[in-house]
C-alpha cells in the first residue's frame, strides 16, 4: 500500500492564520504587555481560539471550546497544545483588553492596505476617498444602554454598541472604527477623525455639523453629502438651472451658498458651500452640498453614490459572522468579539485578492466554513473548489492503490 498522501499540508484554518505576521502579533503583545498581565492563555492561541469561533459562526463559548475539540490531531497545525477551557477563554475575554486586537487589526491594515487597494473606482478621478457610517449592533443584555425612546410597557430596553466605521473605498475596509453606547449621536465620530490634506469624505445628512466643516474647509479636506430638507441658507451664485426643462436628468440646479457656522449656539461666522441638486435616471431628485469647488458636479453625485459601499460591508459583516450573541458579558469582550470580525474580513478581503477569484464574499465564506478543517490547498480551493476538491481526492485514491 502506498503512503497515504490526503493529509498532507495544513487544514484551511491554518492557512487563513499564516496571512497573520507573527510580527504583529508580538508587537501587539509587547505594546499592551497582554502576556504579562494574562499568563494562563497566551495571545497568539486567545486570538486563534476567537478566529476559529468566527470562520465556523459559533454563537457561544460553549459551541467555541467543544468545536475545538473536535479538531483534536489538528491542533498542532494551529500552534495549539490542547484545546482551552471554556472557563479559561470567558475568563481572557474579560480581563485581557481589546485593544490588543485592535493594534493586531491595524497592524494588518498597514501590512496589506497597499495590496488590496484598487487604483481607481468607476467614473471618479479622486483617490482618496473615505465613507462615514454606523451600525447598531443589539445586545441581549444590558451591558450597553440602548437607544431610542423607553418602552411604553415598562420593559427594559436591549443595550446597543454602536460601531462607527470610516471605510476606504479604494480598499473596502475599515481604517477607523469606535465603538460607543447606542445612544451616542453620529456626528461626535466627526471629532475623532484624524485626515491629510486633499481627503474626502462622503456621509449622511445624520453628520451635519457646520463648524467642523469649516475646520475641515481650512484644513483643505473635502466632503460629499446631503443636505438636510429643513436646512438654513443664503443663495449667493446659481450657476446652472435646468428645474423649468422637462425630462430632465443629470445635475438640474447648481448653486454657490452660505449657512451660518455657530458656536455655543452663537453664530460667529458663514460658510461658504456648493449645494447641487441631482435627478438619478429612476427619478429620484437629491440635494448634495460640499465645500469643493472644483470638481465637476456629477462626479459630486457619484461620490455619493459611493456611500452605499458602507452599507454593503455592514451587510456582509453581520450576515457572515457571529454577531447576534457574544463570548462574553462584558463590555471589553463584545469590543474584542467585534475586532475579531474585522479581523477576519480584513483576512478575506486579502486572501480573495490573493486567489483572483471570481466568488462572491458570502459564497467564499460558506466554503470556507464548511472545510475549515480540511486539507487542502486554500487557494487554489478558493479559486476553482470542484477542481481543487477532485485533485484531493484523486491524490487519495491514488495513495491507497496497491
Amino acid at each position: 500500500m502506498g503512503e497515504n498522501k490526503s493529509f498532507s499540508g495544513q487544514p484551511v484554518l491554518s492557512q487563513i492564520l499564516d496571512v497573520i505576521p507573527s510580527a504583529i502579533i508580538h508587537a501587539a503583545n509587547r505594546k499592551h504587555q497582554s502576556n504579562r498581565y494574562y499568563k494562563r492563555l497566551p495571545l497568539r492561541v486567545h486570538l486563534v481560539s476567537l478566529l476559529y469561533g468566527v470562520f465556523s459562526y459559533c454563537n457561544g463559548l460553549r459551541e467555541l471550546c467543544e468545536g475545538l475539540l473536535a479538531c483534536e490531531g489538528k491542533l498542532s497545525h494551529l500552534g495549539l497544545d490542547k484545546a482551552p477551557a471554556r472557563s479559561t477563554l470567558s475568563d481572557a475575554n474579560n480581563k485581557r483588553s481589546y485593544q490588543v486586537f485592535e493594534t493586531i487589526y491595524y497592524g494588518l491594515l498597514r501590512q496589506y492596505h497597499s495590496f488590496i487597494s484598487d487604483s481607481r473606482l468607476k467614473g471618479l478621478s479622486i483617490r482618496n476617498l473615505k465613507i462615514i457610517d454606523s451600525t447598531t449592533i443589539q445586545l441581549f443584555c444590558e451591558l450597553l444602554r440602548g437607544v431610542g425612546r423607553n418602552r411604553l410597557d415598562g420593559g427594559r430596553k436591549k443595550g446597543g454598541i454602536k460601531v462607527h466605521a470610516m471605510l476606504d473605498a479604494f480598499s473596502g475596509v475599515t481604517e477607523f472604527v469606535r465603538m460607543t453606547e447606542a445612544r451616542e449621536h453620529d456626528r461626535k465620530f466627526l471629532y475623532h477623525l484624524k485626515l491629510a490634506a486633499n481627503s474626502w469624505l462622503v456621509f449622511d445628512k445624520a453628520y451635519n455639523v457646520y463648524h467642523q466643516f469649516a475646520k475641515w474647509t481650512t484644513q483643505k479636506v473635502w466632503f460629499v453629502t446631503r443636505m438636510k430638507d429643513n436646512a438654513d441658507f443664503h443663495i449667493t451664485k446659481v450657476l446652472v438651472d435646468k428645474t423649468k426643462k422637462k425630462n430632465v436628468k443629470g445635475v438640474l440646479k447648481e448653486q454657490y451658498i452660505t449657512v451660518g457656522v455657530k458656536q455655543n449656539g452663537k453664530e460667529v461666522g458663514r460658510l461658504k458651500l456648493r449645494r447641487i441638486t441631482f435627478k438619478t435616471a429612476e427619478g429620484k431628485v437629491y440635494v448634495f452640498i460640499t465645500n469643493n469647488f472644483t470638481l465637476p458636479a456629477p462626479q459630486i453625485a457619484t461620490i455619493y453614490k459611493n456611500r452605499w459601499m458602507i452599507e454593503l460591508l455592514f451587510k456582509q459583516i453581520k450576515q457572515n459572522f457571529p454577531l447576534r450573541y457574544f463570548w462574553g458579558e462584558s463590555p471589553n469582550a463584545v469590543k474584542m468579539q467585534v475586532y475579531c470580525v474585522l479581523i477576519a474580513q480584513l483576512l478575506m478581503v486579502v486572501i480573495r485578492k490573493k486567489a483572483a477569484t471570481k466568488k462572491s464574499f458570502a459564497n467564499m465564506i460558506t466554503v470556507i466554513r464548511l472545510h475549515l478543517t480540511s486539507y487542502v490547498g486554500l487557494m487554489e480551493f478558493i479559486k476553482d473548489t470542484y477542481k481543487a476538491w477532485r485533485k484531493k481526492h484523486n491524490a487519495s485514491s491514488l495513495a491507497f492503490s496497491p
